[in-house]
C-alpha cells in the first residue's frame, strides 16, 4: 500500500508543479508536460514487454529491483538542474511502475486466502487513491512553499520504507508456484471484454478529465480557488468509490465492474447536460469522481479471475490498455476542444464510456456477469 501511494504520488506530482519545474529548468510548460504525458505513454508500451522478460524470477526480486529504481529516480530527479536527466528520471519511474503493478497484484492477493482477494485488490486502490486525496495536494503546497525538488526527493523515504519491508519480509518462490499465479476461473472471452471496457472508459474518462479546470471555469462559472475545493471533492469522491466498491469485489466482481463504468458515464454526460448549474456540476462530478478509481480498480481485479494465462501478463495487459486509453482520451479532447469546446469533450467522453458499458452488458447478456469463481 505504501509503495502503490508512492508511485501513484511520483506519476502525478509534476501536474502541481508545472510552472515551477518550467521556471527552474528553463523549458516551456508543454514540455514539462511530457513530463507527465510521456510518463504515461511509457506505462502502456513497456508493461506488458516488461512482464514477459521477468515472468521467470521471483516476485520479491522483482519487486525490490523496481523500488531500488524508483528511489534512484526520485533521487536523481530531485537532483536534477537541467530537462534532459529529469526526462530520464521520469521515465524510469514510469518503466518501474509498469512492471510494479503487474507484480503486486498477484503477489499481495497470493498471501491472503481466495475468498478476500477482492478486499485486498481494495486496499491497494485505496492506498492508490490517496495519492490524489493526500500525496499530490501535500506535494504540491510543500513545492510551492520551498522548491519544486522537495516533494520530489521526499518520495525516497516511503519508497525505502516499501524495499526494505518486502525485501525482508516477502517469501522468496517461483512466480508459477505462487498462489494466485493463475485466473481463479480462466476465461478468455471475459478477458478480452473487460480490456475492451477498460480502455474505453479510460479513453472516456480523460477525453474530458483532462480539460476540467477549463470546464469548471468557463462553463460552470468557479473561481480558480473553487476550482482547488473542488478538485479535493473530486479526489476525496474517488476515494470514497474505491472503498465502498472494494468491499464488494469479493461477491460482485462483474456487477461492480458495470456499475462503476456506468456512473462514470452518468457523470459525464450529466456534466455536459448540466454543468452549466454550478450544483448540477458539483453533483456529477462527484459521479465521475466516484467511478474513475473503481473502474481501474475493478478491472484488476477481472484479471484475478478470469486471466486466460499467467495472472502478471494479464494485469500488464490491463494495465497498459487503461494507460493506452488515456492517452487516446486526452488526445481526442484535444482535437475536440478547438472545434466544439470543452462541454463536448465530456459528451465524447460520456459516449466513449457508455460504449464500455455496452460492451459489458451485452456480454452479461451472453452468461458473463456471473459472479466471480
Amino acid at each position: 500500500m505504501v509503495a502503490a501511494f508512492t508511485f501513484n504520488t511520483a506519476e502525478n506530482l509534476p501536474v502541481g508543479l508545472l510552472e515551477a519545474i518550467s521556471e527552474s529548468v528553463h523549458v516551456s510548460l508543454s514540455a514539462v508536460g511530457l513530463l507527465v504525458t510521456g510518463y504515461g505513454v511509457t506505462v502502456a508500451v513497456a508493461s506488458v514487454p516488461l512482464a514477459h522478460v521477468v515472468r521467470a524470477v521471483p516476485r520479491r526480486h522483482v519487486l525490490t529491483g523496481v523500488l531500488a529504481v524508483l528511489v534512484v529516480a526520485s533521487a536523481g530527479a530531485a537532483l536534477s538542474v537541467s530537462y534532459g536527466p529529469l526526462l530520464v528520471a521520469r521515465l524510469l519511474t514510469a518503466l518501474a511502475q509498469a512492471l510494479f503493478w503487474a507484480v503486486m497484484g498477484p503477489v499481495a492477493v497470493g498471501l491472503f486466502p481466495a475468498e478476500v482477494r477482492g478486499r485486498v485488490v481494495g486496499a491497494l486502490s485505496v492506498a492508490g487513491s490517496l495519492a490524489l486525496v493526500l500525496g499530490i495536494p501535500a506535494g504540491t503546497w510543500l513545492g510551492q512553499h520551498s522548491d519544486w525538488r522537495v516533494p520530489v526527493a521526499a518520495l525516497v523515504v516511503p519508497g525505502l520504507v516499501s524495499l526494505v519491508t518486502i525485501a525482508a519480509l516477502l517469501p522468496t518462490s517461483r512466480p508459477e508456484e505462487e498462489p494466485a499465479a493463475f485466473g481463479t476461473s480462466p476465461d478468455a472471452r471475459r478477458f478480452a471484454t473487460v480490456l475492451a471496457a477498460g480502455a474505453l472508459s479510460a479513453a472516456g474518462a480523460f477525453t474530458g478529465y483532462t480539460y476540467i479546470v477549463t470546464f469548471l471555469g468557463e462553463v460552470s462559472g468557479f473561481s480558480p480557488d473553487m476550482v482547488s475545493v473542488l478538485f479535493v471533492a473530486f479526489g476525496v469522491a474517488c476515494l470514497a468509490g474505491v472503498t465502498l466498491t472494494g468491499a464488494l469485489l469479493d461477491r460482485f466482481p462483474w456487477a461492480a465492474l458495470t456499475v462503476a463504468v456506468a456512473t462514470q458515464a452518468v457523470g459525464m454526460l450529466g456534466l455536459y447536460a448540466a454543468g452549466t448549474e454550478p450544483v448540477a456540476s458539483v453533483v456529477f462530478l462527484t459521479l465521475m469522481g466516484a467511478a474513475l478509481g473503481p473502474v481501474f480498480m475493478t478491472t484488476q481485479n477481472a484479471m484475478l479471475h478470469w486471466a486466460p494465462g499467467r495472472t502478471d501478463l494479464a494485469l500488464a495487459a490491463n494495465s497498459g490498455s487503461y494507460n493506452a486509453g488515456i492517452a487516446t482520451g486526452a488526445a481526442v479532447g484535444g482535437l475536440i476542444l478547438p472545434l466544439c469546446g470543452v462541454r463536448h469533450t465530456f459528451l465524447a467522453g460520456g459516449l466513449l464510456t457508455a460504449g464500455g458499458c455496452v460492451v459489458l452488458l451485452a456480454a452479461g447478456g451472453r452468461g458473463v456477469s456471473g459472479g466471480g469463481r
